[in-house]
């Protein structure tokens, strides 16, 4: 596929997965940091089983995400058929599953497909989730023809239309100026100071919050849509048999209300897979074109000129790299998950080339090349 730099990682694991997680195998053990949650979740695990036809002893490792939830995969008893169910396992502490169940049942209603919640236990953090097998758009992606590409994008930016059709905004927390302004936080402390050691000056600082400034007010200028936060290949799933003809949609649960190009920049400037930007120009103006068509509060100026689409869409798909690189150099230092810094350099790509095109953000340049370093060299030029 028209894909540039080489896609990492070059596999993805089962579903509900984080592509950049390593793949569990069957062989290996479910451990338990906390021995009362073990406790709770067998006595949990022994009566749900059971009354869903799923063989007890068959609980094996699916996979493991950039959050503190993890994946177990169980297979129907031979009464109750073929097939395979998932449990999610996320500890109460760390994160709460009822916007997971709830958005699960809004995406349902608008006709996409979602993981079906078979069981829950809300207070402890156990769902029994259908499973939507193993087949990641985005290992699709990676082994597609560019004419197979095309259709699974062209598909993913359909049920984009849908989802932002059919699952009510009014439903879902405001992304607002304070979350806004609070991801952006991640960038100068996690990736700046704790990544590269660098101390910006009082005049950097200065030029960082006026690029804030920018950004956020041209995010909160947007027509409000859902926003599934990310809506990127390794959170969508090719279809199982008889499912569907759209994408799976998986790792919702942080679902908003906020910018109509939150998502599509989120799809075509991905963590772990670039397009050219003449494709990511052609899906663009596909899903443009079919909003307009179809009723999406695109608001006056976004529908009129396209040219002003592409820019609300970079300058909200610069907010969110912006985020991701807090965000990974996070997971490197606090959680001990430093495979996700290793696409760092796809985002300071991502970065420059937006900054680089817009007068109001060239400043930014200023204070990422020198964190950019050998990788971005070697990728990009100047």
């Amino acid at each position: 596929p028209p894909c540039t730099p080489p896609c990492t990682p070059p596999c993805a694991p089962p579903s509900p997965p984080s592509a950049a997680s390593p793949r569990p195998s069957a062989g290996d053990p479910i451990t338990w940091a906390d021995p009362q949650r073990q406790a709770l979740f067998e006595a949990w695990w022994a009566a749900v089983a059971p009354a869903q036809g799923i063989d007890v002893h068959s609980l094996r490792p699916a996979s493991a995400d950039a959050s503190f939830r993890r994946y177990l995969r169980a297979d129907k008893t031979s009464a109750a058929g073929p097939g395979s169910v998932i449990v999610m396992d996320a500890p109460p502490a760390h994160e709460n599953v009822r916007p997971f169940v709830q958005v699960a049942g809004l995406i349902t209603a608008a006709g996409l497909l979602a993981p079906q919640v078979l069981q829950a236990d809300l207070d402890n953090g156990f769902l029994l989730l259908s499973d939507l097998g193993n087949s990641l758009y985005l290992q699709a992606l990676q082994a597609a023809t560019p004419e197979t590409a095309d259709r699974l994008m062209r598909d993913a930016l359909q049920a984009l239309l849908t989802w932002q059709q059919g699952v009510p905004c009014s439903q879902l927390p405001a992304f607002d100026e304070t979350l806004l302004a609070a991801e952006l936080a991640l960038f100068p402390q996690w990736c700046v100071q704790r990544e590269f050691g660098v101390q910006w000056s009082a005049a950097e600082q200065t030029t960082w919050q006026q690029i804030c400034r920018v950004l956020i007010d041209s995010a909160l200028a947007q027509p409000q849509v859902a926003v599934h936060a990310d809506w990127m290949p390794r959170n969508l799933m090719i279809a199982p048999p008889g499912q569907g003809p759209g994408p799976g949609i998986l790792d919702f649960q942080d679902a908003v209300r906020g910018p109509i190009t939150y998502d599509l920049a989120s799809l075509l400037r991905d963590a772990f897979i670039s397009w050219d930007e003449e494709h990511e120009l052609d899906w663009a103006v596909r899903w443009w074109q079919q909003a307009r068509l179809q009723g999406l509060p695109l608001g006056p100026e976004l529908s009129a000129d396209f040219g002003e689409f592409w820019r609300a869409l970079e300058w909200m798909g610069l907010q969110r790299h912006l985020k991701v690189m807090g965000i990974f150099c996070r997971l490197k230092h606090r959680d001990g998950k430093a495979q996700y810094a290793a696409d760092l350099p796809r985002f300071f790509n991502y970065t420059l080339k937006v900054a680089l095109r817009y007068g109001p953000l060239r400043p930014l340049v200023r204070l990422i090349e020198p964190l950019s370093g050998k990788p971005l060299q070697a990728g990009y030029t100047f």
